[in-house]
């Protein structure tokens, strides 16, 4: 069976894997002149910057990619658990520290914060008990088919409805458990996780928290762009071929069946089975112009996007000895202000520092920076009047708690903005993780892993079922895989 993969993310490259593993012939195309998608590397000046994802939870889903290819993982793809998963800072001198470590994290943010450690330790088992309620049934497994539905464990779920909190927000859900706004604001952060507001996203999305302090958080031993040298080191070894610079233009539909591409230049290529890892709005409004649209998919409301600056700094800062930093403000006002399509005038700063953790990603007694901020997708703003802005209270953010003029000590900057992110990935309005949760119905209402209306026509990555993020990104790869196996 010959299957076409259109682009060469990280939901593509895994799905790719899988279909060689089977023994198909694969082919992947790729418009730009890297695979990777969000994911990739890139250097100025001698600092290395990772473009996209800073965090790496749920790496069995990687393992489990080269169990299937029955080759070794590690010369290919090493990593460590991290200590402390990130450090947050507030205006008034508050500094919070929280760990890997479940109980570590428990005892910091009852002593930081003055939370009863009761209440922690509840909010963690409530956390991994939405996992274990919803978590491999809805996951890893297409939510448009009956046999998804008709198991024990989705009726024993059924009986759980109300712990679910699909009746409130994640913000409701939080406020009514901790007593301390900064706690509150320290777990509704997890909405941004895939691009949604804790003001209007479901409480459900407590969930989040699990996948990092249930399972952990890593660091790839050679930064983030490892795990995509390694997908694409282990499909070349499977056979999968990767074409760079190859534009598709066309998805080829015949009798209500897809039966293969056409390339910007023209050439036609049949394939048995096409699988799509654009954005399902681009697929639907560039790729099957011939056909109905989706019109449920292009009017979803977007996720967020992000402002991020990569900032060589020219010093190391011991106050920073860590990888992830969050700079935090009222979250309140940050979602009101995206929302809006405004940029607010005291951001939250999300700082991930890799020269920390992975040698030679900076010159000797620097570090490399990536900081980001989260923005609305685009709607037309002028971003570079807002970029200016931006980074104008990002700096004054920071040297207000650092206590120090940080603008002199960056050396080299590149900035990545929502028009950029659109241009380089295809993500729709340059939103970061295709449509947002925000209302309780939003993941059933996210595009299917399987056309219902073009026989073997699939669909992949962070635009569709199940979700943003590298780990749901892996999982609609196999989720395309039982569905074609089938």
């Amino acid at each position: 069976m010959k299957v076409a993969i259109i682009g060469a993310g990280i939901a593509g490259m895994c799905a790719a894997i899988r279909m060689a593993a089977r023994g198909y012939e694969v082919d992947v195309y790729e418009k730009s002149d890297k695979v990777g998608g969000k994911l990739h590397s890139f250097s100025v000046d001698g600092y290395r910057f990772d473009f996209g994802p800073s965090l790496f939870t749920m790496p069995h889903y990687l393992e489990e990619l080269f169990a299937i290819a029955r080759v070794d993982i590690e010369p290919y793809f090493q990593y460590k658990k991290l200590d402390v998963l990130c450090r947050y800072f507030w205006d008034d001198g508050t500094i919070c520290d929280t760990y890997t470590d479940l109980q570590k994290s428990v005892d910091s943010i009852s002593q930081s914060l003055g939370e009863d450690s009761k209440k922690v330790e509840a909010h963690f088992a409530d956390s991994k008990l939405k996992y274990e309620l919803t978590g491999r049934t809805f996951l890893e497994n297409s939510l448009h088919k009956w046999k998804t539905w008709l198991t024990k464990d989705v009726a024993y779920a059924m009986t759980k409805l109300h712990k679910l909190d699909l009746l409130t927000t994640m913000h409701k859900a939080n406020a009514s458990r901790f007593i301390n706004k900064k706690t509150i604001q320290l777990f509704d952060r997890y909405a941004t996780y895939n691009g949604s507001d804790p003001y209007k996203a479901p409480g459900l999305l407590n969930i989040i928290p699990h996948f990092e302090y249930g399972f952990g958080a890593f660091i790839p031993r050679k930064g983030m762009h490892q795990i995509t040298i390694a997908l694409h080191e282990l499909g070349l070894k499977l056979g999968v071929k990767y074409h760079t610079q190859a534009n598709v233009s066309k998805i080829l539909v015949k009798d209500g069946q897809s039966t293969g591409i056409q390339l910007m230049q023209g050439e036609v290529l049949l394939f048995d089975k096409v699988i799509s890892n654009c954005d399902a709005y681009y697929t639907y409004k560039n790729l099957l112009d011939d056909f109905p649209r989706s019109e449920h998919v292009l009017k979803q409301e977007r996720s967020s996007s992000a402002l991020i600056f990569y900032w060589g700094i020219n010093r190391e800062f011991e106050e920073l000895d860590l990888h992830n930093i969050l700079f935090s403000n009222d979250y309140k006002k940050e979602f009101d202000s995206i929302a809006s399509g405004s940029i607010y005038d005291d951001p939250t700063v999300y700082i991930h520092i890799t020269s920390k953790q992975v040698k030679d990603d900076a010159p000797q007694g620097c570090e490399n920076w990536f900081t980001m901020i989260n923005v609305p997708y685009d709607a037309g703003q002028d971003w570079d009047i807002l970029i200016k802005k931006a980074r104008k209270d990002v700096v004054t953010k920071i040297n207000k708690i650092l206590k120090i003029d940080i603008s002199t000590h960056i050396v080299c900057e590149e900035i990545l903005d929502p028009r950029r992110i659109q241009a380089q990935t295809s993500s729709h309005t340059g939103s970061l993780y295709g449509t947002s949760s925000n209302n309780k119905w939003a993941a059933f209402a996210r595009h299917p892993n399987e056309s219902s209306h073009i026989k073997n026509l699939y669909f992949l990555g962070g635009s569709v079922h199940p979700g943003g993020g590298l780990p749901l990104c892996m999982l609609s790869a196999k989720i395309v895989d039982e569905l074609i196996h089938e």
